[in-house]
Order: structure tokens, then sequence, then C-alpha cells
């Protein structure tokens, strides 16, 4: 977006509207519209804006102004675009995942009954399962 924000852990109104370019009445409004924007008060009443709330700031400018956005729209924008995105593995293998949980538990269910020979030996080798099966 093109503005240099300093390297501040907290910034005020009058800073964000320097750097912003943006009224302070604007910004003190879109505190109200944009529930996003999280501007903290400090002990004495001071609006302490972090460096994510002045992006998000010129970011709320960019779709107001440049690509002209309605404050709904901005806000439902903003709303979609805050949300986590997709994991990598949207379809997963139902019959793996079954799998892997059956034999979980089935671990769990030989680590309860057989927790003594674990501690004697320490290890759970691959064929405890048959050897316990087998008893």
């Amino acid at each position: 977006m093109g503005v240099d924000i300093p390297d501040k852990l907290y910034f005020r109104i009058g800073e964000v509207s320097r750097l912003t370019r943006t009224p302070q009445y604007v910004l003190r409004f879109w505190e109200t519209q944009f529930p996003q924007l999280k501007v903290r008060k400090s002990s004495t009443g001071q609006r302490m804006f972090r460096r994510r709330e002045v992006e998000m700031v010129l970011e709320i400018k960019e779709l107001l102004y440049k690509q002209g956005f309605t404050i709904d729209g901005a806000r439902k924008k903003m709303a979609h675009d805050t949300r986590q995105p997709a994991l990598p593995f949207q379809n997963p293998d139902r019959e793996k995942l079954l799998r892997v949980g059956n034999e979980l538990r089935e671990l769990l269910a030989l680590l309860k009954n057989d927790g003594a020979g674990i501690k004697r030996t320490g290890v759970l080798d691959s064929g405890s399962k048959k050897a316990s099966k087998a008893n």
C-alpha cells in the first residue's frame, strides 16, 4: 500500500491519522463499523493502534476509496478475508483416517493391558501385538 509504518509497538490515533492520511474522526467511525479493528485504549483513554491495526486501516481505506466498496461491502470482504484459510487436505481419505483411528485405539488398549511388559523392556516391539493376542 506504499506507506512506511515505523517499527513501533503502539501508535496514537494522531500518528495513524498522519501515516494513513485519514482524519481522526473517520478512524473513530471505522472503529465502530469494522469489528476486526480492535483498537485498545490506554489508561488515559488514548486510542492505541498496533501495527496490524494500522495495516487494517490502510486496507479499509483502499477498499472504500480506491476500489469503491460500501462500508457494508468492505466489512463483509474483510470478514471473509480474515477467516482461516482452508487446510491443504480438503478431501481426506476417510478409509485411511478410520484405519489410523482403529490402529491408535488398538495401541492404546495394548498399552493399558500390557503396561507391565513395556515397563520391563522399555520398548514396544512390533511383535508385542501378536504376542499379546496369542496369550
